[in-house]
């Protein structure tokens, strides 16, 4: 797979995070923050890193912005830096633009200046924590978008013992099993004839609303 190259623009923490682990993984990465101490400190983890100021065009180009493949905008709290950052991105060239967004409003506004994705990460956690909270028998899940979602479900003691294909609540609810992990060991779904037992890992494939329900079903016992 060809390595993709990114600009990470506002190393808070966000920001930080986000370019650390892209370098870990390989990438180059070029790091840039107003702040001199944040871009110090991740000077030797990054492949560059530079002082500029993401509203100033001439500097981001002078930094080599418009040669990577991807930018980030993590700026945080400075909404105006934050929106002509992106406009500044957009005009360099960059062709996939990452922002972070401070509302659903500032999502808007971002959306239509042309970002590629626009991230509400504080939004985005809030909803996966409280689902997890809500539900102890959800363990983690993934969004694939149209309103369907990847779950990684915790087997109870009420599905344990039932073939997948059997259990009459798969499809009660109208949700697919994917596959389960036992231990250290994947095993497949495909046929229907695996029988479960009592914390397994399943992994479910749904409509949000149906593995909501699925998953409460089971939670309160019914």
């Amino acid at each position: 797979m060809k390595t993709r190259s990114f600009a990470v623009i506002g190393l808070g923490t966000f920001g930080t995070t986000i370019a650390s682990e892209l370098a870990h993984f390989g990438n180059p990465v070029l790091g840039i923050d107003i702040d001199g101490q944040n871009v110090t400190r991740l000077a030797e983890t990054l492949t560059e890193a530079v002082i500029a100021d993401g509203r100033d065009e001439d500097a981001l180009k002078e930094a080599g912005v418009g040669d990577y493949d991807v930018a980030v905008v993590a700026i945080g709290e400075d909404l105006e830096a934050n929106v002509l950052c992106t406009m500044n991105v957009k005009m360099l060239g960059v062709e996939t633009i990452w922002v972070k967004a401070l509302s659903r409003t500032h999502h808007r506004i971002l959306t239509k200046l042309g970002a590629d994705r626009v991230l509400l990460p504080e939004q985005e956690i809030g909803q996966h924590i409280a689902q997890m909270l809500h539900n102890p028998l959800v363990r983690d899940y993934v969004s694939l978008g149209n309103g369907y979602h990847v779950v990684d479900f915790k087997v109870p003691a009420e599905l344990d013992g039932k073939m997948v294909g059997k259990a009459a609540i798969f499809e009660r609810y109208n949700v697919r099993a994917l596959g389960a992990m036992r231990d250290s060991q994947y095993l497949s779904c495909d046929d229907g004839d695996l029988t479960l037992k009592e914390d397994d890992k399943l992994l479910l494939l749904g409509r949000r609303t149906d593995l909501r329900q699925f998953a409460d079903d089971l939670r309160d016992g019914n």
